[in-house]
């Protein structure tokens, strides 16, 4: 038999397909058009060869015997499980014409345009909306609770998101002699040793605690990472906003910061009025005239100083004032105030947690938090990497913000081996994404005001383009302020996945006029659309990722019968509903994207990858010395101040807390005894999975091995205490509902916490409803409510609820 030939192509792993925010080179083996292997790219200088179990069952995954291969139409009931196979001109015709009926009869914000996460869809799904006409993005998560409120948080503090620096910015990697090792790096939350779920790959910090570097391991688990840390802090759950504070009570006391980058780069100096607590801004008062400047007396040198009006930065006049003290500013009104500096406020406040206070919240032994600030602290360099727990809690933007301080004052911000400013490589920004040039957006700022949330909430409004899930869930029922009439969800499926509350989400879904999905498999949501539009997997596709470093494209192995790519589908849509739409082919999209870079996407795809050359605004390092990370060119920072923010400007402005602080979870045996007398255990969720991705992956069979029951982990002497043995299934319970699992018995977890699976259905079982693939059976979101958002809008308590729970009986099972 002549052997066949084999073709292999190497591209870039995201999703569909393993699901996670990917990044990884890989090579598809590929032999009479079809795949039949995966492996890691060794010469990728992101992984290096080394993949996960997810994309190693690629084979298994793309010819799946339940595929969705060409267009679906529902032809019974809405959820009775009966579809009748249509063409694509059909079904392109059939979405059409609902859409149009929709935008003709109640506008097009009417729609809303739903996605997950984990692919590469933030940007066409933007491109399908605003090209209808809908301002209505929505992240289909309670409190956008997933990497958005992080990104917003540290973005309203220092103008930019950033992360560990792990050597990524550089082909050569750890030997680049630009990089160095941390000596220290902070896992806050995180335990992915070996996959990359949080667009940072696991194994590098594996890399760098080989080369020697310590670490610290927050987390109530006792996890890979917390096993092999220098310090491991088994904190409760929802308290990282105390901990953080603590971390900064101890590097205060011990004048463990850098005081050159406080005094220089952050707004410490800024003087803040002590009658309302407010940074003390030209205009502020009325009638003091704008005047170019105040007149300040300096209280410290003993004589007047002058202050620049414009973010009342100190201006040289002989001597620096202290960063702390007391300030009279005469106006040029002639009204004198009383000021104190930033410094002092932030000071005041961290001193408020003291260690005997943060260790009764956390949990944490006082001598443990301690030890661990200093050695953070006295690293050089430093960094902290941190995980989906800092977002789900309502509170997760002043908890975002004590962390982000820990990295700024200790002088680790943007400097090799510390926390690195992260930006699109090239400044190549995807389609209809904040910062993207040249492509088309929101037709007017008017479409933009009925974006549902936008007005409400400070960081919708600024930095977060989507809507605010909670609002739009219940405007679905209100009609108010205008009705919400269709919803078109891609790569997502939140009856089983990321949809807190998720009966409220079926009934939602039943009630509107018009639901189309597009997904590869038939999941528990789409049986509950109208139309069901076949996905191709990122093997089938070409695409661009731009997302940090490097630039690289995705470039399509195979073909399976009628899938086709995110980006198609809805290019083509968008090409239908917008007579002005520009673009006759997604190439010459593409080449708009990557036109920071030089190169068209064409020339990316025979490159492979791309590294940004240093003293580019996408690489490293000490970008705000050097003016690259400002519009005007001038050192600093993008924020209003052009410093990194201690006190924040913008919160202040949306009439929030400016410092950061913490606040109590909602529903905690501290913030609800009366509950917890009922429900003693504290509830956590959304421990990663190896084999699965969210809701992803429970139907390939390598997979689903690996994993194959949704467990929760219980303490061996509660599990005692209850009656319970490894492996019996259980209820777990609290006042919203209850889902069944089985008990995993072990010491990963502490005695007054269960850690429960989340994500779970069963595909192997009936679709139709009301079965629905058993999504209700065993989804712990059943116990998570809706509506439980922070201040801001943001997070929400998925990882800190209460629950009892109890063996099943004979007859339940």
């Amino acid at each position: 038999m002549a052997k066949k030939e084999r073709q292999i192509v190497a591209t870039t792993a995201w999703s569909a397909g393993p699901g996670c925010h990917g990044g990884c080179g890989v090579l598809a083996h590929i032999e009479d058009g079809r795949l039949v292997k995966v492996e890691g790219d060794p010469n990728h200088p992101w992984n290096q060869g080394r993949i996960c179990a997810r994309c190693l069952a690629m084979t298994k995954y793309v010819y799946h015997p339940d595929r969705i291969t060409r267009p679906l139409k529902r032809v019974g009931e809405r959820g009775e499980g009966k579809w009748q196979e249509i063409s694509w001109e059909e079904a392109f015709a059939y979405v059409e014409e609902k859409l149009v009926k929709i935008r003709d009869e109640y506008g097009p914000e009417s729609v809303i345009f739903s996605m997950g996460t984990g692919r590469d869809i933030g940007a066409w799904i933007c491109m399908l909306a605003y090209a209808y006409g809908s301002p209505n993005v929505m992240f289909a998560l309670s409190g956008l609770a997933c990497y958005s409120p992080r990104i917003a948080a540290v973005t309203t503090v220092q103008g930019d998101y950033c992360i560990l620096d792990a050597s990524q910015w550089f082909p050569a990697r750890y030997e680049d002699p630009r990089y160095t090792r941390p000596e220290c790096i902070v896992i806050w939350g995180y335990n992915i040793p070996s996959t990359c779920p949080d667009n940072v790959f696991g194994h590098w910090i594996t890399d760098l605690m080989k080369q020697g570097t310590k670490i610290i391991c927050i987390d109530p688990r006792l996890t890979f990472f917390a096993s092999r840390a220098e310090k491991w802090l088994q904190l409760r759950p929802g308290t990282d906003g105390a901990l953080a504070m603590g971390f900064l009570n101890v590097i205060l006391n011990e004048k463990l910061y850098d005081e050159k980058f406080v005094s220089d780069w952050t707004n410490a100096p800024h003087l803040v009025r002590t009658d309302t607590g407010k940074l003390l801004r030209a205009g502020d008062l009325p009638g003091d005239g704008n005047a170019a400047d105040f007149v300040v007396w300096d209280a410290v040198a003993g004589k007047p100083a002058v202050w620049d009006t414009a973010d009342v930065t100190y201006k040289a006049a002989g001597v620096r004032p202290a960063l702390e003290g007391e300030y009279q500013v005469k106006l040029a009104c002639g009204q004198t105030v009383q000021c104190t500096t930033v410094w002092d406020t932030f000071r005041r406040k961290v001193a408020e947690y003291p260690l005997d206070k943060v260790a009764e919240i956390t949990l944490v032994p006082a001598d443990d938090i301690r030890a661990a600030a200093r050695l953070y602290a006295t690293s050089k360099p430093a960094a902290i990497h941190w995980g989906e727990p800092i977002d789900m809690t309502p509170a997760i933007t002043p908890t975002t913000q004590a962390i982000a301080d820990l990295w700024a004052i200790t002088g680790n911000l943007d400097v090799p081996g510390g926390n690195v400013i992260s930006r699109y490589a090239f400044d190549a920004v995807a389609y209809a994404l904040p910062g993207a040039k040249g492509a088309i957006k929101l037709k007017s700022a008017e479409m933009d005001k009925k974006r549902i949330g936008a007005d409400k909430y400070g960081p919708l409004g600024k930095f977060i383009w989507r809507a605010h899930t909670d609002l739009v869930i219940d405007q679905i029922f209100t009609g108010e302020p205008y009705p919400v009439k269709g919803m078109w969800l891609q790569t997502t499926n939140p009856l089983s996945g990321i949809g807190m509350d998720p009966r409220k989400w079926q009934k939602a879904l039943e009630k509107l006029d018009f639901v189309a999905v597009v997904d590869l498999f038939m999941t528990p949501t789409a049986q509950l659309a109208d139309i069901i539009l076949p996905a191709a997997s990122f093997l089938e596709k070409e695409s661009i990722r731009s997302w940090w470093i490097p630039l690289q494209t995705i470039n399509k192995a195979i073909d399976v019968a009628e899938c086709k790519s995110d980006v198609e589908i809805n290019f083509e849509l968008a090409r239908r509903l917008d007579p002005e739409f520009k673009w006759n082919t997604v190439h010459e999209l593409f080449d708009e994207i990557l036109a920071n870079s030089g190169m068209t996407f064409a020339e990316l795809q025979e490159k492979g990858w791309a590294f940004p050359p240093e003293g580019h605004p996408s690489a490293p390092y000490r970008r705000f010395e050097k003016g690259l990370l400002r519009a005007d060119g001038k050192p600093g920072f993008r924020t209003p101040s052009g410093k990194f923010e201690l006190h924040s400007t913008l919160r202040e402005e949306w009439g929030l807390e400016p410092v950061a602080h913490y606040e109590e979870p909602p529903f905690t045996p501290v913030s609800r005894p009366d509950l917890a007398a009922e429900y003693p255990l504290i509830l956590c969720t959304g421990r990663r999975s190896a084999a699965f991705f969210i809701s992803e992956h429970r139907n390939i069979p390598w997979l689903r091995a690996l994993d194959p029951d949704p467990v929760v982990e219980i303490h061996p002497r509660k599990a005692q205490e209850l009656g319970i043995g490894n492996g019996e299934w259980v209820w777990v319970e609290n006042w919203l509902g209850k889902c069944k699992l089985k008990a995993k018995v072990t010491l990963e977890v502490p005695e007054w916490m269960v850690m429960a699976a989340h994500g779970w259905w069963f595909p192997e079982e009936k679709t139709a409803a009301p079965d629905l693939c058993g999504t209700f059976r065993s989804n712990i979101n059943t116990l998570i409510p809706m509506n439980a958002v922070g201040q801001d809008g943001l997070g929400s308590p998925i990882k800190h609820m209460l629950c009892k729970v109890y063996k099943v009986r004979g007859d339940e099972a």
